[in-house]
Protein backbone atom coordinates (compact mmCIF):
# COMPACT_ATOMS: atom_id res chain seq x y z
CA UNK A 1 0.00 0.00 0.00
CA UNK A 2 2.65 2.21 0.92
CA UNK A 3 4.19 1.80 -2.58
CA UNK A 4 0.91 2.57 -4.77
CA UNK A 5 0.55 5.81 -2.11
CA UNK A 6 3.65 7.01 -3.06
CA UNK A 7 3.35 6.40 -6.61
CA UNK A 8 -0.15 8.02 -6.78
CA UNK A 9 1.03 11.22 -4.65
CA UNK A 10 4.04 11.66 -7.29
CA UNK A 11 2.07 11.83 -9.93
CA UNK A 12 -0.65 13.68 -9.23
CA UNK A 13 0.79 15.86 -6.13
CA UNK A 14 -1.98 15.21 -3.87
CA UNK A 15 -0.42 14.93 -0.20
CA UNK A 16 0.14 11.08 1.09
CA UNK A 17 -1.75 11.86 4.32
CA UNK A 18 -5.05 12.88 2.26
CA UNK A 19 -4.57 9.78 0.50
CA UNK A 20 -3.84 6.89 2.99
CA UNK A 21 -7.56 6.92 4.81
CA UNK A 22 -9.09 6.37 0.72
CA UNK A 23 -6.32 3.23 -0.35
CA UNK A 24 -7.56 1.32 3.20
CA UNK A 25 -10.67 1.74 1.90
CA UNK A 26 -10.12 0.50 -1.29
CA UNK A 27 -7.98 -2.81 0.06
CA UNK A 28 -10.86 -3.67 2.37
CA UNK A 29 -13.81 -3.50 -0.14
CA UNK A 30 -11.68 -5.16 -3.09
CA UNK A 31 -10.74 -7.94 0.11
CA UNK A 32 -14.28 -8.26 1.79
CA UNK A 33 -16.70 -6.66 -1.32
CA UNK A 34 -18.07 -4.37 1.92
CA UNK A 35 -18.64 -0.96 1.23
CA UNK A 36 -16.87 1.76 3.59
CA UNK A 37 -19.34 2.62 6.16
CA UNK A 38 -19.80 5.92 8.34
CA UNK A 39 -16.78 5.84 10.46
CA UNK A 40 -14.43 5.46 7.16
CA UNK A 41 -17.28 8.29 5.22
CA UNK A 42 -16.42 10.93 7.53
CA UNK A 43 -12.47 10.11 7.70
CA UNK A 44 -12.80 11.26 3.99
CA UNK A 45 -14.96 14.03 4.58
CA UNK A 46 -12.17 15.26 6.78
CA UNK A 47 -9.65 14.36 4.19
CA UNK A 48 -11.68 16.48 1.31
CA UNK A 49 -11.91 19.54 3.91
CA UNK A 50 -7.94 19.55 4.36
CA UNK A 51 -7.88 18.98 0.03
CA UNK A 52 -9.67 22.06 -0.24
CA UNK A 53 -7.98 24.68 2.76
CA UNK A 54 -4.86 23.39 1.18
CA UNK A 55 -5.61 24.92 -2.21
CA UNK A 56 -5.33 21.62 -3.97
CA UNK A 57 -8.31 21.70 -7.11
CA UNK A 58 -10.79 19.00 -6.75
CA UNK A 59 -10.10 17.67 -10.16
CA UNK A 60 -6.77 16.69 -8.80
CA UNK A 61 -8.13 15.15 -5.96
CA UNK A 62 -10.36 13.31 -7.89
CA UNK A 63 -7.48 12.52 -10.77
CA UNK A 64 -5.58 10.92 -7.62
CA UNK A 65 -8.40 8.82 -6.99
CA UNK A 66 -8.96 6.88 -9.93
CA UNK A 67 -5.43 6.75 -10.64
CA UNK A 68 -5.38 4.89 -6.93
CA UNK A 69 -8.23 2.60 -7.72
CA UNK A 70 -6.45 1.99 -11.28
CA UNK A 71 -3.52 0.76 -9.29
CA UNK A 72 -5.42 -1.55 -6.89
CA UNK A 73 -7.27 -4.70 -7.08
CA UNK A 74 -10.58 -4.66 -9.02
CA UNK A 75 -13.78 -5.19 -7.65
CA UNK A 76 -13.54 -1.35 -5.56
CA UNK A 77 -15.04 0.68 -7.41
CA UNK A 78 -18.08 0.58 -5.40
CA UNK A 79 -15.95 2.29 -3.18
CA UNK A 80 -14.16 4.38 -5.56
CA UNK A 81 -17.93 6.02 -5.99
CA UNK A 82 -18.84 6.38 -2.09
CA UNK A 83 -15.25 7.51 -0.91
CA UNK A 84 -15.22 10.15 -4.02
CA UNK A 85 -18.34 11.60 -2.96
CA UNK A 86 -17.43 11.75 0.40
CA UNK A 87 -13.96 13.50 -0.82
CA UNK A 88 -16.40 16.27 -2.91
CA UNK A 89 -18.90 16.69 0.40
CA UNK A 90 -16.42 17.12 2.61
CA UNK A 91 -14.68 19.50 -0.20
CA UNK A 92 -17.49 22.03 -0.81
CA UNK A 93 -18.45 22.44 2.92
CA UNK A 94 -15.08 23.99 3.37
CA UNK A 95 -15.59 26.32 0.28
CA UNK A 96 -18.95 27.13 2.04
CA UNK A 97 -17.21 27.81 5.20
CA UNK A 98 -14.79 29.99 3.34
CA UNK A 99 -17.44 31.90 1.73
CA UNK A 100 -19.28 32.48 4.75
CA UNK A 101 -16.12 34.11 6.38
CA UNK A 102 -15.81 36.31 3.67
CA UNK A 103 -18.88 37.34 3.70
CA UNK A 104 -19.08 37.74 7.62
CA UNK A 105 -15.65 39.98 6.89
CA UNK A 106 -17.51 41.89 4.21
CA UNK A 107 -20.73 42.90 6.24
CA UNK A 108 -17.83 43.89 8.92
CA UNK A 109 -15.96 45.86 6.13
CA UNK A 110 -18.43 47.94 4.97
CA UNK A 111 -20.02 48.83 8.33
CA UNK A 112 -16.18 50.38 8.88
CA UNK A 113 -16.54 51.86 5.93
CA UNK A 114 -19.26 53.61 6.08
CA UNK A 115 -18.33 54.69 10.17
CA UNK A 116 -14.54 55.62 8.49
CA UNK A 117 -13.44 53.24 10.40
CA UNK A 118 -11.42 50.99 7.54
CA UNK A 119 -7.67 50.51 6.61
CA UNK A 120 -5.92 50.51 3.73
CA UNK A 121 -5.07 47.17 3.65
CA UNK A 122 -8.37 45.88 4.08
CA UNK A 123 -9.65 48.10 1.37
CA UNK A 124 -7.40 46.83 -1.24
CA UNK A 125 -8.83 43.05 -0.19
CA UNK A 126 -12.27 44.36 -0.95
CA UNK A 127 -11.28 46.28 -4.36
CA UNK A 128 -11.11 49.90 -3.22
CA UNK A 129 -8.12 51.70 -3.20
CA UNK A 130 -9.02 54.59 -0.85
CA UNK A 131 -6.43 57.28 -1.97
CA UNK A 132 -8.48 57.99 -4.85
CA UNK A 133 -11.95 60.00 -4.45
CA UNK A 134 -15.20 57.70 -4.06
CA UNK A 135 -18.54 58.30 -4.90
CA UNK A 136 -21.77 56.95 -3.42
CA UNK A 137 -25.04 55.60 -4.79
CA UNK A 138 -27.76 54.60 -2.48
CA UNK A 139 -31.21 52.78 -3.53
CA UNK A 140 -34.05 52.90 -0.98
CA UNK A 141 -36.79 50.13 -2.14
CA UNK A 142 -40.34 49.19 -1.53
CA UNK A 143 -38.91 46.85 0.49
CA UNK A 144 -35.63 46.59 3.04
CA UNK A 145 -32.98 44.99 1.76
CA UNK A 146 -30.47 42.64 3.70
CA UNK A 147 -26.71 41.77 3.10
CA UNK A 148 -27.41 38.31 2.47
CA UNK A 149 -29.73 39.26 -0.73
CA UNK A 150 -28.38 37.76 -3.98
CA UNK A 151 -29.84 41.52 -5.75
CA UNK A 152 -26.01 42.53 -4.18
CA UNK A 153 -23.94 39.99 -5.94
CA UNK A 154 -25.95 40.04 -9.23
CA UNK A 155 -25.77 43.69 -9.34
CA UNK A 156 -22.00 43.36 -7.99
CA UNK A 157 -20.83 40.95 -10.49
CA UNK A 158 -22.57 42.54 -13.80
CA UNK A 159 -20.44 45.99 -12.46
CA UNK A 160 -17.49 44.31 -12.06
CA UNK A 161 -17.84 42.90 -14.66
CA UNK A 162 -17.82 45.93 -16.91
CA UNK A 163 -15.39 48.45 -14.57
CA UNK A 164 -12.80 45.77 -12.72
CA UNK A 165 -12.78 44.44 -9.51
CA UNK A 166 -11.04 46.92 -7.78
CA UNK A 167 -13.05 49.54 -8.84
CA UNK A 168 -16.87 48.45 -7.15
CA UNK A 169 -18.23 47.89 -4.07
CA UNK A 170 -21.94 46.69 -3.80
CA UNK A 171 -23.43 46.33 -0.25
CA UNK A 172 -26.60 46.98 1.98
CA UNK A 173 -26.71 48.95 5.12
CA UNK A 174 -29.64 50.04 7.18
CA UNK A 175 -31.62 48.35 4.38
CA UNK A 176 -30.48 50.31 1.52
CA UNK A 177 -28.09 49.24 -0.99
CA UNK A 178 -25.06 50.96 -1.95
CA UNK A 179 -22.54 51.00 -4.19
CA UNK A 180 -19.41 53.03 -3.89
CA UNK A 181 -17.18 53.48 -7.05
CA UNK A 182 -14.24 55.99 -8.42
CA UNK A 183 -15.59 59.25 -9.39
CA UNK A 184 -13.54 59.32 -12.13
CA UNK A 185 -15.70 56.55 -13.52
CA UNK A 186 -19.49 58.67 -13.52
CA UNK A 187 -20.88 55.97 -15.67
CA UNK A 188 -20.81 53.23 -12.50
CA UNK A 189 -23.02 55.05 -10.47
CA UNK A 190 -25.61 55.17 -13.96
CA UNK A 191 -25.09 51.72 -14.55
CA UNK A 192 -25.98 50.80 -10.82
CA UNK A 193 -29.17 52.33 -11.14
CA UNK A 194 -29.79 50.20 -14.29
CA UNK A 195 -29.43 46.90 -12.32
CA UNK A 196 -31.81 48.11 -9.67
CA UNK A 197 -34.14 49.57 -11.86
CA UNK A 198 -34.12 46.12 -14.05
CA UNK A 199 -35.10 44.63 -10.39
CA UNK A 200 -36.70 46.34 -8.26
CA UNK A 201 -40.17 47.48 -9.41
CA UNK A 202 -40.56 50.70 -6.96
CA UNK A 203 -37.19 52.76 -5.30
CA UNK A 204 -35.55 55.48 -5.48
CA UNK A 205 -31.90 56.90 -5.53
CA UNK A 206 -29.32 59.65 -4.56
CA UNK A 207 -25.61 60.64 -5.86
CA UNK A 208 -23.16 61.74 -3.81
CA UNK A 209 -20.55 63.43 -4.71
CA UNK A 210 -17.30 62.45 -5.25
CA UNK A 211 -14.68 62.79 -1.80
CA UNK A 212 -11.25 61.24 -1.14
CA UNK A 213 -10.32 58.95 1.46
CA UNK A 214 -12.40 56.69 4.04
CA UNK A 215 -13.95 59.90 5.25
CA UNK A 216 -14.87 60.67 1.86
CA UNK A 217 -16.82 57.88 1.10
CA UNK A 218 -18.71 58.01 4.96
CA UNK A 219 -19.56 61.81 3.35
CA UNK A 220 -20.70 60.75 -0.10
CA UNK A 221 -22.99 58.00 1.51
CA UNK A 222 -24.30 60.40 4.15
CA UNK A 223 -25.04 63.18 0.61
CA UNK A 224 -26.46 60.49 -0.64
CA UNK A 225 -28.89 59.17 2.11
CA UNK A 226 -29.89 62.69 2.56
CA UNK A 227 -30.91 63.07 -1.02
CA UNK A 228 -33.23 60.61 -0.82
CA UNK A 229 -34.69 61.86 1.90
CA UNK A 230 -35.02 65.27 0.89
CA UNK A 231 -36.52 64.00 -2.06
CA UNK A 232 -38.99 62.36 0.00
CA UNK A 233 -39.88 65.15 2.23
CA UNK A 234 -39.94 67.75 -0.55
CA UNK A 235 -42.23 65.24 -2.86
CA UNK A 236 -39.45 65.79 -5.93
CA UNK A 237 -39.99 63.90 -8.97
CA UNK A 238 -37.02 62.95 -10.40
CA UNK A 239 -36.26 58.82 -9.20
CA UNK A 240 -32.85 59.86 -9.08
CA UNK A 241 -31.57 63.02 -7.07
CA UNK A 242 -28.16 64.09 -7.12
CA UNK A 243 -26.60 65.81 -3.72
CA UNK A 244 -24.95 68.11 -5.95
CA UNK A 245 -28.58 69.77 -7.47
CA UNK A 246 -29.88 70.07 -3.56
CA UNK A 247 -26.63 72.07 -2.27
CA UNK A 248 -29.38 75.10 -1.43
CA UNK A 249 -31.07 72.83 1.26
CA UNK A 250 -28.57 72.26 3.53
CA UNK A 251 -28.30 76.10 3.82
CA UNK A 252 -31.64 76.35 4.36
CA UNK A 253 -31.50 74.43 7.40
CA UNK A 254 -28.07 74.97 9.01
CA UNK A 255 -30.26 78.65 10.28
CA UNK A 256 -33.88 76.42 11.37
CA UNK A 257 -34.58 79.96 13.16
CA UNK A 258 -34.37 81.99 10.04
CA UNK A 259 -36.07 79.90 7.86
CA UNK A 260 -38.95 79.18 10.28
CA UNK A 261 -39.13 82.73 10.82
CA UNK A 262 -39.44 82.86 6.80
CA UNK A 263 -42.17 80.40 6.56
CA UNK A 264 -44.45 82.16 9.73
CA UNK A 265 -43.82 85.30 8.24
CA UNK A 266 -44.17 84.89 4.43
CA UNK A 267 -46.79 81.95 4.07
CA UNK A 268 -48.52 82.41 7.41
CA UNK A 269 -51.41 84.30 6.60
CA UNK A 270 -52.27 81.47 4.17
CA UNK A 271 -53.60 79.56 7.31
CA UNK A 272 -56.51 81.88 7.41
CA UNK A 273 -57.94 80.86 3.98
CA UNK A 274 -60.53 77.98 3.68
CA UNK A 275 -59.43 74.65 3.18
CA UNK A 276 -55.95 75.54 4.74
CA UNK A 277 -52.65 76.37 3.31
CA UNK A 278 -51.82 72.78 1.48
CA UNK A 279 -54.11 73.90 -1.41
CA UNK A 280 -52.39 77.35 -2.14
CA UNK A 281 -48.90 75.22 -1.16
CA UNK A 282 -49.62 72.95 -3.84
CA UNK A 283 -50.07 75.22 -6.72
CA UNK A 284 -47.23 77.44 -5.68
CA UNK A 285 -45.46 73.93 -5.86
CA UNK A 286 -46.87 73.14 -9.09
CA UNK A 287 -46.37 76.50 -10.47
CA UNK A 288 -42.33 76.67 -9.85
CA UNK A 289 -41.73 73.09 -10.97
CA UNK A 290 -43.57 74.89 -14.54
CA UNK A 291 -41.56 77.49 -15.13
CA UNK A 292 -44.00 79.61 -14.21
CA UNK A 293 -46.66 78.17 -17.28
CA UNK A 294 -50.13 78.09 -15.96
CA UNK A 295 -51.26 75.54 -18.58
CA UNK A 296 -48.35 72.87 -17.34
CA UNK A 297 -49.33 73.73 -13.35
CA UNK A 298 -53.25 72.63 -13.59
CA UNK A 299 -51.94 69.59 -15.98
CA UNK A 300 -49.96 68.74 -12.94
CA UNK A 301 -52.27 69.21 -10.47
CA UNK A 302 -55.21 67.83 -12.65
CA UNK A 303 -56.98 71.64 -11.95
CA UNK A 304 -58.05 74.11 -14.58
CA UNK A 305 -56.01 77.21 -15.29
CA UNK A 306 -58.42 79.37 -14.05
CA UNK A 307 -58.19 77.83 -10.79
CA UNK A 308 -54.36 78.23 -11.57
CA UNK A 309 -54.82 81.85 -11.96
CA UNK A 310 -57.80 82.34 -8.82
CA UNK A 311 -55.32 80.38 -6.17
CA UNK A 312 -52.05 82.76 -7.61
CA UNK A 313 -54.01 86.15 -6.75
CA UNK A 314 -55.26 84.43 -3.91
CA UNK A 315 -52.02 83.98 -2.68
CA UNK A 316 -51.04 87.31 -3.53
CA UNK A 317 -53.77 89.15 -1.48
CA UNK A 318 -53.13 86.96 2.01
CA UNK A 319 -49.00 87.42 1.49
CA UNK A 320 -48.27 90.52 -0.23
CA UNK A 321 -46.04 88.22 -2.62
CA UNK A 322 -46.07 87.66 -6.44
CA UNK A 323 -44.87 84.54 -8.13
CA UNK A 324 -44.72 86.93 -10.79
CA UNK A 325 -42.58 89.16 -9.64
CA UNK A 326 -38.64 87.88 -9.75
CA UNK A 327 -38.02 89.14 -6.49
CA UNK A 328 -40.92 88.14 -4.99
CA UNK A 329 -41.21 84.71 -6.75
CA UNK A 330 -37.59 83.99 -4.87
CA UNK A 331 -38.74 84.80 -1.18
CA UNK A 332 -42.67 82.44 -1.96
CA UNK A 333 -39.99 79.69 -3.89
CA UNK A 334 -37.33 80.00 -0.44
CA UNK A 335 -40.52 79.59 2.03
CA UNK A 336 -42.45 76.90 0.19
CA UNK A 337 -39.28 74.87 -0.06
CA UNK A 338 -38.43 75.81 3.96
CA UNK A 339 -41.94 74.69 4.64
CA UNK A 340 -41.72 71.32 3.07
CA UNK A 341 -38.15 71.08 4.85
CA UNK A 342 -40.14 71.54 8.29
CA UNK A 343 -43.02 69.59 7.42
CA UNK A 344 -45.22 72.86 7.60
CA UNK A 345 -48.42 72.95 7.99
CA UNK A 346 -48.61 69.35 8.93
CA UNK A 347 -46.06 70.38 11.60
CA UNK A 348 -46.03 73.45 13.97
CA UNK A 349 -43.24 75.64 13.61
CA UNK A 350 -41.09 76.07 16.53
Amino acid sequence: MDDVLARVSEATGVPADLLGGYLSVLAATAATGRLPGRAEVDDLKVCGALAAERGIPLRVLADACLHAAELTAGGAFGAVRRSMAAFAEGYEAAQLTAIRKEEEGRRAFVDDLLWGRADARRAEHFGLRLAEAYMATVVKADRALAAEDPLIRRIEQALVARFGSHNILVAARDGLLVCVAPGSLGAAGGEFVHHVRSALPSFRAGVGRPHAGPGGIVTSYQEAANAIELGERLGLRPQVLKASDLLVFPVLLRDRSAIVDLVSTVLGPLTTTRGGPEPLLETLEAIFASQGNHTAAARRLGISARTITYRLERVRRLTGFSPTDPTQRFTLETAVLGARLLEWPAQPLT
